[in-house]
């Protein structure tokens, strides 16, 4: 589609079918976004994109992709790539809660390959487009977890791999939004807490329980259009302080920028040899 025939934005949402993939779908609607939904369950997309159809005159693309199978990713890589997509939400993900050697290594693969490899590569799709045009946004959706790796798996959840895939789209996003300065292409790391949706179910947490404790994905989802807008590059909802985040990035490079230096630290210097 050429640039100029297009009269709406597009936005492709990864995991579209439930959750916050879902509540972004009905938001973006609302703010005048056709829609790409991608997701594997067929049923529940279609269903999104009648209840859109309904409401307005969206047009909702409906996309069935597997993102951990080579032919999935490669498709939605694909679509991704067509040069209409404004903003990308690389939203699909699953938590597969486990202590690390009871961890299926199939699972593990799956999640290295649904949180890294998949927002890693649509994102590269998408982002040469963004920059001719001069416009566009990718909102990469993580987890609060993403800093948890200093606290323990009790009461938090046995997490290494899910947190770790998480900490690696922080820094990714981190990074490439230094690349991106100036380009007029915006990013933004989602970092919500607990959030009531299906992606709790397999954990067999009571759902009242997680009412309790659980932000709504409507109100996440606002929050993060919110600080798109705002320019702001880490979202987290349900943060008052966001110099907490300044506090944050300062001790990260006050770590890098002691640490980098020729001399060995005194401490490893009459350290014993290890037998």
């Amino acid at each position: 589609m050429s640039q100029t025939a297009r009269t709406r934005p597009t936005a492709l949402i990864t995991g579209a079918s439930s959750g916050l993939g879902a509540s972004y779908a009905r938001r973006l609607a609302e703010q005048g976004y056709d829609l790409v939904l991608v997701a594997r369950r067929r049923d529940r997309l279609e269903s999104l994109a009648a209840d859109l159809r309904a409401a307005s005159d969206v047009r909702s693309e409906v996309l069935v992709a597997d993102l951990v199978e080579p032919d999935g990713r490669a498709a939605v890589q694909a679509r991704a790539g067509r040069g209409d997509i404004e903003l990308l939400i690389n939203n699909a993900g699953f938590p597969g809660y486990r202590p690390f050697v009871d961890l299926d290594p199939d699972v593990a693969d799956d999640l290295i390959r649904l949180h890294v490899r998949v927002p890693t590569l649509l994102t590269r799709a998408a982002l040469p487009h963004m920059l001719r045009r001069r416009s566009g946004a990718v909102i990469n959706v993580a987890s609060l977890l993403a800093l948890s790796g200093t606290i323990p798996a009790n009461p938090m959840p046995y997490r290494a791999v899910y947190a770790g895939a998480k900490a690696y789209l922080l820094t990714f996003t981190q990074t490439l939004a230094g690349e991106l300065k100036d380009s007029g292409v915006r990013l933004q790391l989602l970092l919500p807490g607990v959030v009531a949706t299906e992606f709790h179910d397999q954990l067999n947490i009571d759902r009242g329980r997680l009412a309790s404790m659980a932000m709504q994905a409507d109100e996440v989802v606002a929050a993060s259009l919110a600080a798109l807008d705002r320019g702001e590059l880490l979202c987290v909802p349900g943060l008052e302080d966001p110099s907490l985040l300044e506090e944050l990035g300062k001790a990260q490079r006050a770590v890098m920028e002691a640490g980098n230096r020729p001399q060995l630290a005194g401490r490893y210097k009459t350290a014993a040899p290890s037998r």
